[in-house]
């Protein structure tokens, strides 16, 4: 191996190489300011790799948009290698400094944003009513299986983390009503307030969340893979619609899994208020019961019920569409995953804001 070596021809403008040039030869060049290289002569050079030729090349050329050099007495590969360096080395040029985005720019990206969201959307629910109405005079086309699989999976897989999470709300809303209600001499009116907040509030939105953040990232996470891997591409091939075989059965199976998940946070809700109401406020549990039949309407219960199947259309829609708009790239499908999330959660809290003004202003 040959120590590489470089110095400048001022007579004719040269830079003259020799040796092995590679990564480790950057200290071989001579300094060159305000020179002009008008010549790279690679005579003595006996290697060359491209790092070795990007290092003479932006000694000879320090702008990528400079004229290049004459290469003089190279080796003809070494010469086929300083020619594909020369073509790419515009992409080594340094990127400009980020510009700073004002807040009218802001503003207005995130507008523009959220109407493709919305006009998206909109696509996406009118050709999934038409594929409904295509499949409502047929119903030997329903994807029962596929149907009946993604309702175990979401149903019966959501129903211990319900069960634990509205326990443990029933046990801290109980516990701080209660430390506010025993200050008056109120505490049967505790049972009022855990059947209020908890049938009506606390309960289905809850288990939205929960079911945005589980099935709906799921759902946008195994479509999305289906899609890069190249299944929905051969779902289409084979005749068959991918909105059939795979969006409808688990908007189904959502539309039939929250309103039971959201019943069955209910009663975890309510036990665990009755569990605080019996040790902190001295509620027997046979008060609570008594308490619950006399105040409880069935308006209050369908509610909170009533709300779990605009929830789940909602999250629905969102990741299904999601799922199918990723591209052929696994940061794709992490970057749709985490956008069905957020759009689901903000769905979630605009549509019960939507929810509460509409029953207040009905008297429901």
């Amino acid at each position: 191996m040959t120590a590489a070596s470089a110095h400048f021809d001022e007579g004719q403008g040269a830079l003259i190489a020799s040796g092995d040039w590679h990564a480790e030869s950057a200290s071989a060049l001579p300094r060159l300011s305000g020179k002009s290289v008008r010549i790279l002569d690679g005579a003595g050079v006996t290697q060359l790799d491209t790092n070795g030729a990007w290092l003479l090349l932006t000694a000879a050329r320090p702008r990528p948009d400079d004229p290049l050099p004459e290469l003089r007495a190279f080796q003809p590969h070494h010469l086929a290698m300083l020619q594909l360096v020369a073509r790419h080395a515009a992409t080594t040029i340094a990127q400009p400094a980020p510009r700073r985005e004002g807040v009218f720019e802001l503003t207005g990206q995130g507008t523009a944003a959220i109407w493709g969201h919305l006009v998206g959307l909109l696509d996406f629910i009118g050709r999934l009513s038409v594929e409904l109405l295509t499949l409502a005079g047929r119903p030997e086309r329903w994807r029962w299986r596929e149907f009946s699989a993604q309702v175990r999976d979401i149903f019966v897989g959501a129903i211990p983390i319900v069960v634990g999470m509205l326990f443990l709300l029933g046990v801290v809303f109980a516990y701080l009503l209660g430390d506010q209600a025993q200050q008056y001499g109120a505490n049967i009116f505790v049972v009022d307030g855990i059947l209020l907040a908890v049938l009506r509030e606390i309960s289905p939105v809850i288990v939205a969340v929960l079911v945005a953040g589980r099935t709906g990232a799921a759902i946008t996470a195994q479509i999305g893979t289906m899609k890069v891997t190249e299944e929905i591409d051969a779902i289409t091939t084979l005749g068959l619609s991918p909105l059939a075989v795979l969006v409808i059965p688990r908007m189904l199976a959502l539309l039939l899994a929250m309103p039971l998940l959201v019943f069955i946070g209910d009663i975890a809700g309510i036990a665990g208020g009755m569990l605080v109401a019996q040790e902190q406020l001295d509620i027997s549990y046979h008060m609570f019961l008594d308490r619950m039949v006399d105040v409880l309407l069935l308006k209050t219960l369908l509610v909170g019920v009533g709300k779990a199947p605009v929830f789940a259309l909602s999250i629905a829609l969102i990741a299904c569409r999601m799922g199918l708009s990723v591209t052929r790239d696994a940061r794709s499908v992490g970057a749709h995953t985490t956008s069905t999330v957020v759009q689901s959660l903000v769905a979630i809290i605009i549509l019960n804001a939507i929810f509460a003004v509409s029953f207040v202003r009905l008297g429901i």
